[in-house]
């Protein structure tokens, strides 16, 4: 299997041995372990790392002294804890190695940040760097591929998604290993989750809302639709956006009577999980839902695209009660940049309502004939 250099390697590698903690945040099955795997064979005789998977490691780290630390790692100045967040009072242990062991420089992986993050905020405040580790973006997968290669399996790439084994795997396996990682892997952590009560519920609000991408989701509603309150609903969205499942985008207003101010638009981080959820990997010629698919898509890659290159902007989508609408903006030092979405090119207007209110705005409308200058 080929190795796919990840963006965020780099910025991993310039702050190595600053005197703080990395921690590196990702859903299962992104290539984590590839990436530590790969910065440690630059240090192949000062690096050690650790599974916390495995029940002897987390033992090992857990509610330890220094001096116990210290002769479990023994001369190593590089120590990579992968899947960190398994280990109990993790943060405690990390801060003593950071305070203790300043020449020392811990690597920690994570995949769920409500538990990772809860474990180490508080213990490691001021003393580490974070990056966020997503599937494979398009600029990545430019390593080894043209661009008119990327464009002839633009359509593949979201149907069936862009997690790192999916991408290299052939196409008779790859339904059945899209299935494995949704069940197997996805949800390992979620469920792990004390807040997770009743997982076919959790099961069932996924596919609506892998229904629902593109448009506004009412909480009232799903809430209606699952025989639950409003309260779990909003529950469990935000334990699968700290899993790395999915993402919230907001509706910006500036309190014009005429905007919508309370609904909220959910995508996927990976467009065949999304499929993989609805059971539907039909091709584009036969869908409904193309320009929701693309939509979440090229949402998902910008999303990507800011975080590899550490470019800190407030998202959201805009409409108002009359059904004009921008289906993505950034705010950025003030300024607004909207963006339409459609899979093919066609005639576009700016919503009048949106450039008057807002006259130092910009919107463009990104399509499969032009996203390659919006991802650059």
């Amino acid at each position: 299997m080929k190795i796919i250099k990840r963006t965020i390697q780099e910025g991993i590698e310039a702050r190595l041995f600053k005197g703080k903690v990395i921690i590196i945040y990702g859903a299962r099955q992104v290539g984590k372990t590839t990436l530590i795997k790969e910065i440690q064979k630059k240090y192949p005789d000062v690096s050690i790392y650790f599974n916390c998977d495995e029940p002897d490691i987390r033992e090992a780290f857990t509610d330890v002294t220094s001096t116990e630390i210290k002769n479990f790692i023994g001369t190593k100045r590089l120590v990579f804890l992968d899947e960190a967040q398994r280990v109990e009072n993790i943060g405690l242990s990390l801060k003593i190695m950071a305070d203790t062991f300043p020449e020392v420089q811990v690597v920690a992986t994570g995949s769920s940040s409500f538990e990772l993050s809860n474990k180490i905020n508080e213990p490691l405040t001021g003393r580490k760097y974070e990056f966020h580790l997503y599937p494979f973006s398009i600029n990545e997968l430019k390593e080894f591929y043209s661009w008119p290669e990327i464009l002839r399996i633009l359509e593949t790439r979201i149907l069936l998604g862009m997690y790192p084994e999916i991408v290299q795997t052939g196409q008779d396996e790859v339904r059945a290993l899209l299935k494995n990682i949704t069940s197997s892997y996805l949800y390992k952590d979620v469920f792990q989750y004390q807040g997770i009560k009743n997982p076919d519920v959790l099961e069932k609000l996924l596919r609506l809302l892998a229904l629902q991408v593109g448009n506004e989701v009412s909480y009232n509603e799903l809430a209606g639709s699952l025989g639950i309150d409003k309260k779990t609903v909003s529950s469990y969205i935000r334990i699968l956006e700290k899993a790395f499942v999915v993402f919230r985008l907001g509706p910006f207003s500036r309190n014009l009577r005429k905007e919508l101010t309370k609904l909220r638009k959910i995508y996927f981080y990976d467009t065949g999980i999304r499929n993989t959820l609805i059971n539907n990997f039909n091709n584009f010629d036969l869908r409904q839902d193309v320009g929701a698919l693309w939509e979440n898509f090229i949402i998902s890659e910008r999303l990507k695209f800011n975080s590899n290159r550490g470019r800190d902007v407030n998202i959201y989508f805009w409409r108002t009660h009359q059904q004009q609408e921008i289906d993505y903006i950034e705010e950025k030092d003030g300024r607004l940049s909207g963006f339409e979405f459609k899979w093919k090119k066609g005639p576009f207007k700016a919503p009048k309502l949106f450039i008057d209110s807002y006259p130092e705005s910009s919107v463009e409308l990104v399509t499969k004939e032009n996203f390659k200058d919006f991802l650059s």
